[in-house]
């Protein structure tokens, strides 16, 4: 059975303490969802495609982690939603 811990967030943009999560979770967990939230009703920095673009770059290009065990996503639903889909009980914070 796959250990899926769900990460969700603004990373409006991402910063190093984002990225010491998501490499300590990379030890317990098989997989780690990054998702980005893309609620309207907030004043962002960068907009849902461009932080996206910038924690694949920070993630992949950058780091070089393992793209099969981190899954970047936008979510505009609530967490628990989330959690569902991607069958995981973890949410990290």
């Amino acid at each position: 059975m796959n250990k899926v811990a769900i990460y969700p967030g603004t990373f409006d943009p991402i910063t190093y303490g984002h990225i010491d999560v998501i490499k300590k979770a990379l030890k317990l967990f098989d997989k780690v969802v990054v998702s980005v939230s893309d609620v309207s009703n907030k004043n962002y920095l960068f907009n849902s495609k461009e932080r996206i673009e910038i924690v694949n770059k920070a993630l992949f290009k950058d780091l070089k982690l393992d793209k099969k065990k981190i899954l970047v996503v936008s979510f505009n639903s609530l967490t628990t939603d989330l959690c569902k889909k991607y069958k995981s009980n973890v949410i990290l914070r």
